[in-house]
């Protein structure tokens, strides 16, 4: 099953790289970074990333959120509905965060947010994974099922182990899952949407007007 799964998966772009804790653009205070916890920050059981941010997650006894950067006097949101913790940026300097999670559910990630596991592997029982547009996920996951969809150009990097997942990708998605272990895996490739065409007969006018 997994030399048939690794054969498939082939098919799918991969992309290789090494991964290491840097903070680019962030200020710095004697040389120390600027953090902000959020004190109220709550049970987070999604997390959920968009803009010039880069996330990390780790695990945890209790939910926190550190911010590091100049947070307040940034065009930034980093605040908790119901248990969706949503993190966004798009100011020019990267908004780099750290979540410490205690019993994470859901993941995702879109425009150009990077999400990564920092330190041990991050460990659940489900979890659902979605990065899409040009975000990047580089996770290391001790998980019992997950349901992994990986949209338009996002790219994916999974290790660790996951007992019995489920891979959606769309065809120019970049997927790596030479480090990671599972007993049971399934793969379906997305499929793309069909350019918007209007058939002009049905109203009764020309066609020209409208494609």
């Amino acid at each position: 099953m997994k030399t048939q799964f690794a054969t498939i998966i082939t098919t799918v772009a991969l992309f290789v790289s090494t991964t290491t804790l840097t903070f680019a653009n962030t200020k710095t205070e004697g040389g120390n970074l600027v953090s902000t916890e959020i004190k109220t920050a709550g049970k987070i059981d999604a997390v959920e990333a968009s803009g010039n941010v880069e996330v990390y997650l780790v695990n945890g006894d209790y939910d926190a959120v550190n911010v590091y950067s100049d947070y307040y006097g940034e065009n930034a949101v980093v605040k908790n509905e119901q248990g969706v913790l949503h993190i966004a940026s798009y100011a020019a300097d990267k908004l780099v965060v750290f979540v410490t999670v205690s019993d994470l559910q859901s993941i995702t990630a879109k425009d150009k947010a990077a999400v990564r596991t920092y330190g041990d592997a991050l460990s659940t029982k489900l979890l659902d994974i979605n990065i899409k547009d040009n975000a990047t996920a580089q996770l290391k996951l001790d998980v019992v099922a997950a349901n992994v969809t990986a949209n338009s150009k996002a790219n994916v990097q999974l290790a660790g182990t996951i007992e019995n997942y489920q891979l959606n990708y769309s065809p120019v998605a970049s997927i790596n899952v030479e480090n990671l272990k599972w007993k049971a895996a399934r793969t379906k490739e997305i499929e793309q949407a069909k350019p918007f065409r209007v058939n002009a007969m049905a109203f009764g006018v020309n066609a020209g007007l409208l494609n």
